[in-house]
């Protein structure tokens, strides 16, 4: 009989990775769930969708993470729901009996109400949506070069970006040397610098968790790669060739044909589907309200950490949703359920702040860490460095590490594919519609 303490974790994200690779000892055996095969270091995304890496760069197979730990289990599947009473995890194809559960399904993207949207202006969470992204972008430069009313050129050399979070501001300073340094001789009937990259953003700046002056350097930084910086700046409707923008009492209708949306993230619908069962309250943003030890209110084998833990009860806020809030609540839950195994009482969960970074185009970043604030090359450094340093295995780093150093010597971006989707052709097929036939001669 085996009398192993079964641990459970859902998401193979950040947290239910750290967690997974804490969870070590005899006593103890673990199953991973995850609706894919693999683990997504989601931070490069931008770059997967940018094309300067390529996906497997920065995807690497959990069971090839796991390899050599017997005691982890990784079942590919998704989660219907939850039953505590029995303590099983319901999968769409089967279920999983748990002694210790571990909920790290992460989060979504949040449109405002406005989910229609998601066909015109995708996000980018996943690998699909970033090698779309990628075909959006670079289809974008293809159908200008066939163009040849000026208007429709402009329109598809134009790209909005909404959110001036991390992920937009890294997307827009990427997207801006892309047109002006690795295209610049790729085309004949273009001029691919004269793209514009508008970054739009509600608030009142660009990268509101960061102090004001990095805000300011960041701007001034993607003003001289040419993007076009509008704060204050609401998006009130998208359509197939137009973005309509409110901006005080003023409205202006964009013509645009790539989309991108980086304006806000939900967490994952699991944490209704595990707050209807638990009697657990939810924030707005649909994270379950968790117990100082990140234990669902009277259930203390259950455990909500990432951005799915609506934890308040540090400085009364939510916990950024980024990857070390993720790691950290992962590794402290591993440590909390081997310490109640031995008899020991645990400290309620502390979040360390290591500070925080973004990038901004080549050899220009800012970073935050506390007790140094500082923007440039240096930040830049350091920002490889720490991105590095995080990602999973050692054959990634160095094929991320290949690539950077290509990236930037060169100025290319070797993985400037076009992927289509063949279940739904027309997701990625946009800019190519209604452009006129041009014959040889």
């Amino acid at each position: 009989m085996d009398n192993k303490h079964h641990v459970v974790i859902v998401g193979g994200g950040f947290g239910g990775l750290y967690a997974a690779r804490k969870l070590k000892g005899e006593k103890i055996k673990v199953t991973l769930i995850d609706r894919r095969n693999f683990h997504l270091f989601q931070p490069l995304l931008y770059q997967v969708a940018t094309g300067g890496l390529s996906p497997a760069d920065i995807a690497t197979p959990l069971r090839f993470i796991f390899r050599h730990r017997k005691n982890v289990r990784v079942i590919m599947g998704e989660v219907k729901c939850f039953n505590p009473r029995s303590k099983k995890v319901v999968l769409l194809d089967g279920e999983v009996k748990y002694d210790s559960l571990i909920v790290a399904a992460g989060s979504g993207t949040h449109y405002f109400g406005n989910d229609h949207w998601q066909s015109l202006a995708p996000s980018l969470k996943g690998l699909e949506d970033a090698t779309d992204i990628r075909s959006r972008i670079l289809r974008a430069f293809e159908a200008a070069e066939r163009e040849t009313d000026p208007a429709r050129i402009q329109s598809h050399l134009a790209f909005v970006i909404v959110g001036g979070g991390p992920t937009g501001v890294e997307l827009a300073g990427t997207l801006a040397e892309i047109a002006r340094d690795t295209l610049k001789n790729d085309f004949r009937s273009i001029n691919t610098a004269a793209a514009r990259i508008i970054l739009l953003e509600g608030m009142d700046r660009i990268l509101q968790t960061y102090p004001v002056k990095l805000s300011e350097k960041a701007v001034k930084s993607l003003e001289r790669l040419g993007v076009e910086v509008r704060t204050g700046s609401f998006v009130t409707d998208i359509s197939k060739n137009t973005v309509t923008v409110k901006r005080g009492e003023n409205q202006q209708k964009i013509s645009v044909s790539t989309v991108i949306w980086a304006a806000g993230v939900k967490a994952s619908p699991l944490g209704q589907a595990l707050a209807e069962v638990t009697e657990a309250k939810m924030d707005k943003a649909g994270r379950v309200i968790v117990n100082p030890d990140l234990s669902v209110p009277g259930y203390p084998d259950i455990y909500v950490i990432g951005d799915l833990a609506g934890f308040t009860h540090q400085n009364g806020k939510p916990l950024p949703g980024v990857a070390q809030v993720a790691m950290q609540q992962g590794r402290y839950v591993a440590r909390l359920i081997k310490s109640k195994l031995h008899g020991k009482a645990s400290k309620p969960f502390r979040y360390k702040d290591r500070g925080s970074m973004a990038t901004i185009g080549r050899s220009a970043a800012v970073a935050d860490l506390g007790w140094l604030k500082f923007s440039g090359f240096p930040a830049w450094l350091l920002w490889l460095f720490v991105h590095l340093m995080y990602v999973v295995e050692f054959q990634n780093r160095l094929l991320v590490l290949m690539q950077w150093a290509n990236n930037y010597f060169t100025r290319n971006r070797s993985a400037r594919l076009i992927t289509f989707d063949q279940a739904n052709p027309q997701m990625v097929s946009g800019p190519f519609e209604n452009v006129p036939e041009q014959k040889d001669g």
